[in-house]
């Protein structure tokens, strides 16, 4: 049901206060968990991202919620002890979005790959290229032993070479054994960012978050924001600042007045491939191997397509990332090396994403070296005893912990206590979730009480969570009607999107508050009929909504390799 607690946060306006005790800067995964989790504690906390939330590198991820077994061959037990509870807690606090993923490990000799394990482990430097089913059953014995807190999955299985190819006669005839653990995958990635963010501004009404906005000057401990919408300047004054920008958190220590030389940053690109013969031989699972060279690379199914991953290249500039030819084709040999008779080309890959990993700068040559895990750096702004605390490294499957250590560094220097505790707190449309059969087959017969066909039914729980039965109602309040070009999309699920999901672009939209252009199905008809939507509901004019058009199509071809999408032609 909307309330009007909804309709307060989703259409309270853009105007911040004058003081906000927490300030954070950048709306990526981990500035949207922070966020939630100082709400929650009662502080009020103002917001700012320059562009939509999670629209950076917490948009370009492996689309993994995973307890990083490649990270056990550094000794990195923490981290992996860490990630795999996180995990787990997903999979509990976000089963709308957050699933199991079945895992397969190819493997290709019995015992390849001990002697750089154990030189790696020591925190030593050796290429590890073919990973033996010994030091593989060691990895996965480890695995399965850290991540038993909260456990909700199985154990791991294996299987020799007869039995993996009966069950995958498509995979590579010469491999040895194959290992089969799980782990989990997030279907909607910005969605459940967003989810954290509206949650926030719920339980504290004094929060603001303010997407499109950007932190432009510090004076005496004023910050000067932009509304790069609107042109509007704002001045506030805050108690404690916090950089969550990732790739850019030197960027806006600068902005700040501080120098720094915080970050490195690898970008890591991925593709959606659109090849039924690949998918049918995934058979549901994700198949996770090393290369020929060394790295590690995936592919699962996604969305009706394959989705494939990853490179791992320094870049110095994060906003020019993007998926080249070069990674493309990388990517493509890749699956060679595990699907040999089945060719993929290049015109079957429908949609290409790339994010930068905000990476502590390092000198390794080796980029797949550098941990994964995260660290809090603390500074003062210039002239002033306000604490500047950047979050340095992280992961999309250990948000939440990393915020928690985060705020309660701020709520020691607020003086201050922890409220709740956010383990065990669902997400979203994760509450109250419908996880057994015969509680999914309730929720959806009363949610069908709302007139909708039970298709749609299943399509709208799939897509908000229970959060669905206030988009059912607005939809079925009105005279709605099926998107034409997009029929599984409604007009009036759209206007919902728009007027009650902090929208600023059509582009916030078209790629992440849906998943039109994730899932390759992004046209020149779709395109047309959500702008006119968008202009109705934002009030856009011709000049505007031709403008949006505009900036959609250039993202869409020069960051996610749709190249062939057709010109849109200006709105009369």
């Amino acid at each position: 049901m909307i309330t009007s607690e909804t309709d307060r946060i989703t259409k309270s306006g853009r105007v911040p206060k004058a003081h906000y005790s927490v300030f954070i800067v950048g709306g990526g995964i981990n500035g949207a968990g922070l966020f939630r989790d100082l709400c929650l504690q009662g502080v009020d906390c103002l917001l700012i991202e320059s562009g939509d939330f999670c629209s950076g590198a917490s948009a370009g991820p492996s689309r993994l919620i995973h307890g990083g077994i490649k990270y056990l061959e550094n000794g990195e037990f923490r981290l992996v002890r860490q990630s795999t509870l996180e995990r787990n807690l997903l999979l509990k606090n976000a089963p709308h979005y957050v699933k199991p993923i079945e895992t397969v490990l190819p493997i290709h000799s019995w015992f390849g790959g001990i002697v750089p394990s154990i030189i790696r482990f020591f925190g030593g430097k050796a290429k590890l290229k073919n990973r033996g089913l010994f030091i593989t059953k060691v990895g996965l014995m480890l695995f399965d032993l850290l991540g038993r807190n909260h456990r909700g999955l199985p154990r791991h299985t294996l299987a020799l070479r007869s039995a993996s190819l009966k069950t995958f006669p498509e995979l590579v005839p010469s491999l040895t054994a194959t290992a089969t653990y799980f782990d989990a995958r997030i279907t909607h990635a910005e969605r459940l960012g967003l989810e954290l963010i509206l949650d926030g501004m719920k339980a504290n009404p004094d929060s603001l978050a303010l997407n499109h906005v950007a932190l432009s000057n510090s004076d005496a401990g004023t910050l000067e924001l932009k509304d790069r919408n609107s042109g509007e300047t704002y001045k506030v004054s805050v108690r404690a600042i916090v950089n969550a920008t990732g790739a850019w958190i030197d960027q806006a220590n600068l902005t700040l007045g501080l120098k720094t030389s915080y970050m490195g940053g690898n970008k890591g690109s991925h593709l959606i491939v659109d090849n039924p013969r690949l998918l049918q031989a995934l058979n549901g699972r994700m198949v996770y191997f090393g290369s020929a060279d060394g790295r590690v690379a995936l592919l699962y199914p996604f969305m009706g397509r394959v989705l494939v991953g990853s490179t791992d290249i320094p870049v110095a500039t994060p906003d020019r990332a993007v998926c080249d030819d070069d990674e493309r084709d990388y990517m493509l040999a890749t699956l060679r090396e595990v699907f040999p008779q089945i060719p993929v080309t290049p015109s079957q890959v429908v949609y290409t994403y790339c994010g930068v990993r905000p990476l502590p700068r390092s000198d390794s040559k080796d980029p797949g070296s550098v941990s994964r895990d995260h660290s809090i750096v603390e500074d003062l702004l210039p002239n002033t005893n306000i604490p500047i605390f950047a979050m340095i490294g992280g992961k999309w499957t250990t948000f939440r912990g990393f915020a928690e250590e985060v705020s309660d560094k701020i709520l020691k220097r607020l003086d201050r206590k922890r409220r709740i505790n956010t383990q065990l707190l669902p997400i979203g449309g994760g509450r109250d979730f419908p996880k057994k059969p015969a509680d999914r087959l309730a929720f959806l017969t009363r949610l069908r009480g709302q007139a909708l066909a039970a298709e749609r039914c299943e399509i709208l729980l799939d897509r908000y969570g229970t959060h669905c039965e206030a988009v059912a109602q607005w939809c079925c309040s009105r005279n709605d009607q099926l998107l034409k070009a997009l029929p599984d999309y409604s007009r009036e699920e759209i206007v919902f999107i728009f007027r009650h999901e902090l929208v600023g672009r059509l582009a916030d939209v078209i790629f992440r508050r849906t998943d039109i252009a994730l899932s390759g199905r992004l046209t020149a008809e779709s395109l047309l009929e959500i702008a006119e939507i968008g202009r109705t509901q934002l009030g856009w004019n011709q000049t505007q909504t031709n403008a949006e058009l505009s900036d959609v199509l250039n993202v869409a071809r020069e960051q996610h390799g749709m190249k062939s999408l057709s010109p849109v032609l200006p709105v009369q």
